[in-house]
């Protein structure tokens, strides 16, 4: 089961790659047909969509840390977070990923990189806090379980996608509007109406690839995890914490949202459909008790 999931998430990721290729080819190639590049449009526009896919494959992970304001972790500060990774690592069989840390009273955590060799676990402060030995040790292994199920590529690589899908619909909007020299003028409006597009699209756009990464994916990493600690109370402990912890993580946004141990956007009741980046919590509480 692990092993199939492993190789659609590793095809999953490919895929997303030759799609962000293609997106980011068009437009380009569209923009350069706009100010009349000719033949060279096509050059252009494959040289910059190649760049830009080496470029986000290859930081995609730094790129995912930024944006959340994560800090590394240290052996003086972080000690007790440290020793228990190092622990489960040694159970797991995996190398150990680099810590990090978002100063923010929120509990939460997620996992990036492009593979078990390049990654990174992230925690909250509001984490530490609020977490005794076990339940840490619960969510340090779910997320040990999207790196070891290659789980962590897929999500890194659409949250950037995400994130470049709207910078560009935005700029090019933008541009569209303000650009007002004589040589500009004739390409506007058909840049406004491109940028129009992209705007109204974007959010859905943006939706789509996320539920790219399907709900299961939370299940199977809950198990994987219990295999790992052989304690489904330590993860069931730290689940009803979360869940009962109703303030929202300040550094959250939408294109990392579907990364977290659970969504971070919080409010008064646990609300789930279709467009849900998580499943409900409390059905993943009641799968773990039913672990044997």
């Amino acid at each position: 089961m692990i092993l199939k999931e492993v190789r659609n998430n590793k095809i999953g990721s490919y895929f997303i790659i030759s799609l962000f290729i293609i997106f980011i080819m068009l437009i380009v190639y569209f923009i350069c047909i706009c100010f009349d590049l000719g033949s060279m449009s096509i050059v252009i526009a494959l040289l910059f969509a190649t760049i830009s896919a080496f470029v986000s494959y290859y930081s995609c992970d730094s790129i995912v840390l930024s944006i959340n304001g994560a800090r590394p972790a240290t052996e003086e500060q972080d000690k007790l977070l440290s020793t228990i990774l190092d622990n489960l690592c040694i159970g797991a069989g995996l190398p150990r990923p680099k810590l990090y840390v978002i100063n923010d009273s929120s509990p939460n955590a997620f996992a990036t990189g492009r593979n078990p060799q390049n990654a990174y676990i992230c925690v909250t402060t509001g984490l530490l806090e609020k977490m005794n030995k076990y339940e840490l040790e619960g969510v340090l292994a779910h997320e040990l379980s999207h790196i070891k199920n290659y789980d962590i590529l897929l999500s890194t690589i659409i949250s950037v996608f995400v994130g470049f899908v709207v910078i560009i619909s935005d700029y090019i909007f933008r541009f569209g509007f303000i650009g007002s020299n004589d040589r500009d003028s004739k390409s506007n409006p058909i840049i406004m109406l491109i940028g129009l597009i992209f705007l109204l699209l974007s959010p859905i756009f943006a939706t789509l690839m996320q539920l790219a990464l399907s709900r299961k994916r939370e299940y199977l990493a809950d198990s994987s995890a219990v295999e790992i600690t052989r304690n489904p109370e330590g993860l069931i402990s730290a689940l009803k914490k979360l869940s009962e912890d109703e303030k929202p993580l300040s550094t959250a946004n939408k294109a990392t949202a579907h990364m977290y141990i659970v969504a971070p956007f919080k409010g008064k009741k646990e609300k789930t459909n279709l467009f849900s980046t998580h499943p409900p919590i409390s059905e993943r509480i009641k799968r773990l008790e039913h672990i044997n």
